[in-house]
């Protein structure tokens, strides 16, 4: 098998050998003469200016083998490499608890101010265009417009990331994109790359486990928690500090599709998140987060295992409590995309007095990178654009450039002048006032980290130990997924023994699938520890809820119109979205209407146009004609099926039982032969129903024996993984 530095060379080489002298072949040698191999062996990193480095792991910077200190502008050849390197809604910021005890800011002390913002939701890995629901970290970024300027926290839904240091930057986004020589595959980590760096960067451990969980398949980004990531510095008027994670918890619950569900969504809906968003908004359901902080004095970094400045590091409850003391809105939508969404511009840079830099090595490159971006990427003056520029008056000297909007008048354009106009102002003038922390810097110039940045494996075990079985089970189902994709023995045999750091049951399960030799033993013991709040189990809502939940009530003519109607009256009145399907989308009369009453309902869509995936449960009235013609439609019974498999709830009543049968009649499962409420693994069926059992007052319990309470409190449970762990989705082809 050929190298892939042979297979470079001998592609050269037949491009030098096809020059003829005629047009086509001195673009050919031209080519040629600018195509380089990265894989020859006398190859060293250079920067693009030819001097050979020794490091780009590692930026310059201040520090000792036990602190990680501030980074260096100096370091050239850093910057050099930093350089090269989504949906969108309005809403409103409050405060409940101030933090006058920890930090100046007036947005996170004054209790009375509601904070304007813009957030924006996002992809990583996929081009402007790619699916919605592939697995992927999503952008959690939050422009806070206050009194004192923009405040910007330019997160993720998961609260820790693939590497230390802000130079690995360019790596891991190289890494995870579509190969270079073919560009494929595009939105995907499932590929060599990817997998390849992994296991090259054992910092990357604990990120990759939360990036093989259900995280990253969100439900929707309404159901996603949000993190700062980095670690920041909270500066009381007392001039103490106190390093700070910032954290946004979504008053819905956290939940995630399938995995078969965010696949054929990608096809069917890619726009799916987006639409989901806009539709939430538009209906007057917001969406809202809970913001919390967690808090460390300065001083006593020390005290724990791990670094704090680590991005590599999650801060376990357990050790770190996070208070939650404010909340967030998201309440319009935005009116062009453009505009607002596409030209918004995010720095980690933008902090507002008594919110600052910590040491943390990556969100120190992240400032200088962000802004950097921005001015390739819109221009100097990005921040006049409308949905960047502050709400509180900006005055500076600087003028000129790509795009300037603001004419300021006078006869100077520095500091200082004679006129003495637009001065610095003093820092005795107001909380207001942005002054530098004055925080202490000692140790050698190095490119060194810390001693407790180099382990790189305990939370990862804490992370996989703290997950719930089925969550568990997905996680090895995706790395078996994601390695299948690698066509590198080496790539899909590293990394089954890089699981055996985290888990050697996992290991052997995920090396079993992907063919990759199974290892025997692990490479060091599991130390068993579990944290709270990493399962997406534990974060759900304070009372069962089904509001915005989307329920697909299938019908055809001679449907049972008092089931229908019922139904969407509850639905309705729990803030639930209902939809009818029906074989077509031309009126479809209930049982005893007549086509020329007028009576008919007019269905949202039809079979064919939509699909069970892009709904969170559906429910069938009976009638009996309605039911035999539904029973003999393959689609039908598709939807019923694949909802099935995707561990969402399913509602019938009278004869639509039957149906419901002849999709899931699997051993173990149990359906309604009369009045009484049969609730089996989140099938929940009433062979007869009355009137006054569909009311719209709703009592979401388990085990509640009425109808619609029993049916109702397994959509607010969003999945039924007893089904799964049961193993009932495999034994049914959807």
């Amino acid at each position: 098998m050929s190298s892939p530095s042979q297979v470079i060379r001998s592609g050269v080489e037949k491009l030098q050998e096809s020059f003829d002298g005629s047009l086509e072949g001195k673009k050919i040698q031209q080519l040629a003469a600018n195509t380089k191999d990265v894989h020859d062996p006398k190859n060293r990193i250079t920067t693009d200016y030819g001097v050979t480095q020794s490091n780009t792991d590692t930026w310059l910077r201040v520090g000792t083998e036990d602190t990680t200190g501030p980074l260096l502008l100096e370091d050239h050849a850093s910057r050099e490499k930093i350089h090269r390197f989504d949906h969108g809604a309005f809403g409103t910021f409050k405060m409940h608890k101030s933090l006058e005890a920890y930090t100046t800011a007036g947005v996170l002390t004054d209790t009375s101010r509601s904070t304007p913002l813009f957030q924006r939701f996002s992809t990583v890995l996929g081009s402007r265009g790619s699916a919605d629901t592939v697995r992927d970290v999503r952008g959690f970024a939050l422009k806070f417009y206050t009194d004192e300027g923009n405040w910007d926290i330019v997160g993720n839904n998961i609260p820790v990331f693939f590497i230390q240091d802000a130079l690995k930057f360019p790596d891991v986004i190289h890494a995870g994109k579509p190969e270079p020589h073919n560009e494929v595959p595009q939105a995907q980590s499932a590929h060599n790359n990817f997998w390849d760096f992994q296991y090259l960067h054992t910092e990357a451990t604990h990120m990759f486990m939360w990036q093989q969980s259900d995280r990253t398949i969100p439900r929707s980004y309404r159901m996603m928690e949000g993190f700062g990531v980095n670690t920041f510095k909270l500066v009381n008027k007392n001039g103490e500090a106190f390093l700070t994670k910032f954290h946004f918890r979504p008053h819905l619950g956290v939940h995630s599709f399938v995995w078969d569900e965010a696949l054929k969504l990608a096809g069917q809906d890619p726009d799916f998140h987006r639409k989901d968003l806009e539709e939430a908004i538009t209906s007057g359901c917001f969406p809202k987060w809970d913001f919390g902080v967690q808090l460390v004095p300065e001083g006593d970094e020390d005290k724990f295992e791990f670094d704090l400045l680590d991005a590599t590091k999650l801060w376990p409850e357990e050790e770190v409590p996070i208070q939650f003391v404010g909340e967030y809105e998201l309440n319009r939508n935005v009116d062009e995309y453009f505009t607002q969404v596409e030209q918004v511009a995010f720095c980690t840079g933008h902090l507002v007095p008594g919110i600052h830099h910590s040491d943390d090595p990556l969100l120190q490159g992240r400032s200088f990178s962000y802004s950097d971006t921005q001015l390739s990427r819109i221009g100097i003056n990005f921040q006049e654009l409308p949905i960047n520029k502050p709400v509180c008056p900006v005055m500076s000297h600087n003028r000129d450039g790509q795009s300037r909007h603001t004419i300021t008048k006078g006869t100077v354009n520095y500091w200082p002048n004679r006129f003495e106009s637009a001065p610095p102002a003093k820092p005795e003038e107001g909380p207001h006032v942005y002054v530098d922390y004055a925080a202490k810097a000692a140790g050698m110039k190095t490119r060194l980290a810390s001693k407790k940045f180099k382990e790189h494996y305990n939370q990862a075990q804490l992370f996989y130990n703290s997950m719930s079985p089925p969550e568990k089970a997905h996680i090895a189902a995706a790395l078996s997924f994601e390695l299948d994709h690698c066509d590198d023995p080496v790539v899909y045999n590293r990394m089954c023994e890089r699981l055996t750091d985290i888990d050697l049951e996992l290991a052997q399960n995920v090396a079993e699938l992907v063919g990759a030799p199974i290892p025997q033993k692990a490479n060091r013991p599991n130390h068993g520890k579990t944290a709270k709040n990493l399962s997406q189990t534990q974060i759900q809502p304070k009372e069962p809820t089904i509001e915005t939940r989307r329920v697909a009530i299938i019908i055809a003519d001679g449907f049972d119109r008092v089931s229908y109607d019922g139904i969407v009256t509850a639905l309705k009145a729990a803030k639930a979205i209902p939809y009818t399907i029906a074989p077509k989308r031309s009126p479809i009369f209930a049982a005893g209407e007549s086509k020329d009453s007028g009576k008919g309902v007019k269905p949202d869509h039809n079979l064919e146009g939509m699909r069970s995936t892009m709904f969170d449960s559906i429910f069938v009235p009976g009638g009996a004609d309605s039911i035999a013609t539904l029973r003999k439609s393959g689609r039908a019974l598709h939807w019923v099926r694949e909802a099935y498999a995707h561990l969402k709830a399913i509602g019938a009543t009278g004869e639509a039982v039957e149906l419901i049968k002849d999709a899931c009649a699997l051993p173990g499962m149990d359906f309604s032969t009369s009045g009484e409420v049969i609730n089996s693994y989140g099938v929940v069926t009433a062979a007869k129903v009355m009137p006054e059992s569909f009311k719209e007052t709703i009592k979401m319990a388990k085990g509640a024996k009425d109808f619609v309470d029993a049916y109702t409190f397994e959509i607010s449970q969003h999945k039924n993984f007893e089904r799964e762990m049961n193993g009932f989705p495999m034994m049914i082809a959807f």
